[in-house]
Parts: structure tokens; sequence; C-alpha cells
């Protein structure tokens, strides 16, 4: 492997800050929010600023281990997306309620 060329780097630091922006958001709407919908899209937020920082280092490295993984955590992702939104929509219909303060129905 060779070294990575440092005409570069501020190209990977942009790369980067965007990323840690669109994570900081990310947390915020989870933190925040009570929506279910607007949390599971705060967390892919999260799961595709990581996903750019990934890239951003793999092109960097002028290495694909990094976009493998990227499509690795697609995957997950959209397999989280479709259980989740399956929950929310059972859940809608029986309660009519999809505050996430104010459900109680999962715990045993």
């Amino acid at each position: 492997m060779h070294m990575p060329d440092v005409s570069t780097l501020p190209a990977l630091s942009a790369y980067l800050i965007v990323s840690a922006i669109l994570f900081s958001i990310g947390v915020v709407g989870v933190l925040i929010r009570r929506n279910p919908l607007v949390i599971f899209m705060s967390i892919e937020l999260m799961l595709n600023a990581v996903n750019l920082s990934l890239v951003a280092f793999s092109t960097f490295l002028d290495s694909a281990d990094g976009q493998m993984f990227v499509f690795l955590v697609l995957t997950v992702a959209a397999a989280e997306v479709v259980v989740g939104l399956a929950l929310i929509v059972s859940i809608f219909r029986t309660r009519r309620n999809i505050d996430v303060d104010e459900m109680n129905m999962l715990r045993g």
C-alpha cells in the first residue's frame, strides 16, 4: 500500500466535517423528538453519516474495504427500517397513538 497524497487532506477533512455535522443532527433528532418516524429517520441519518466517513477514508487510503463495509451497513439499515416501520404501523393500528413517551405496550 502506498502513502496517501497530501493534496487530498483538505478534501478528506471536508468530508469528515460534513459527516460529523450529519451525525450530530441525527443524535439531536433521536434525543429531542418523540415521533418514532422522526427517530428512525434520525438513526438513518446517523448511519449515512458513518457511511460517508467510511467511504472518505476508503478513498483516502485507496482501499475498497470501507466501501464493502458500507454495503453491509446499508443492507442492515434497510432491514431495520422494514422491521421498525412494521412495528410502528402495528402499534398505530391498535392504539392510534405513536408518541414514544406514552408507549408502554411492549413492556413485559
